[in-house]
């Protein structure tokens, strides 16, 4: 990594951990105020590198890095209101179970079920708006995809 890049990152960090950024362009702009220079482009790949996600908090969908949305947040109790505010649709398919988000927010639901370590779900794959979970051998599908439906009418 060279320099500007990792002091760039570690800019973009102090930044996302003092103060609610919303945007990419947000987060150009409070790089030009510390003085460093940056495109949407960069800062995009930046905070892909970073495994910075948007996250809702209090209200306000912003950036968070990962160790701000750490176990004790997003497992156990947590993933059913993740479930219930995010997921539209479940489906069982196969050995998977197939849940569709709105745009550009699989990968919370993602991360929220990896988090959680559920025993019958083996690993997560997300899209934009579509999130595949792979059903451990074993498992009836039927009845962790009903589970997640309980979620979203809970």
């Amino acid at each position: 990594m060279t320099d500007a890049r990792a002091q760039r990152q570690r800019a973009i960090a102090a930044i996302l951990r003092t103060e609610p950024v919303t945007s990419q362009e947000e987060v150009t702009a409070k790089l030009a105020e510390r003085g460093l220079s940056a495109t949407q482009a960069t800062v995009s790949r930046d905070l892909d590198q970073m495994g910075a996600v948007k996250v809702r908090r209090g209200g306000v969908i912003s950036y968070a890095l990962p160790d701000q949305i750490g176990e004790s947040d997003w497992a156990g109790a947590r993933l059913d209101r993740i479930i219930a505010e995010w997921v539209i649709a479940v489906e069982a398919a196969g050995n998977l179970i197939v849940l569709r988000t709105p745009p550009a927010t699989a990968h919370i639901v993602a991360l929220a079920v990896d988090q959680a370590k559920l025993p019958e779900v083996a690993g997560t794959i997300a899209g934009d708006d579509t999130l595949f979970l792979a059903v451990r051998e074993g498992v009836t599908v039927d009845t962790v995809a009903a589970r997640f439906q309980d979620m979203i009418e809970s």
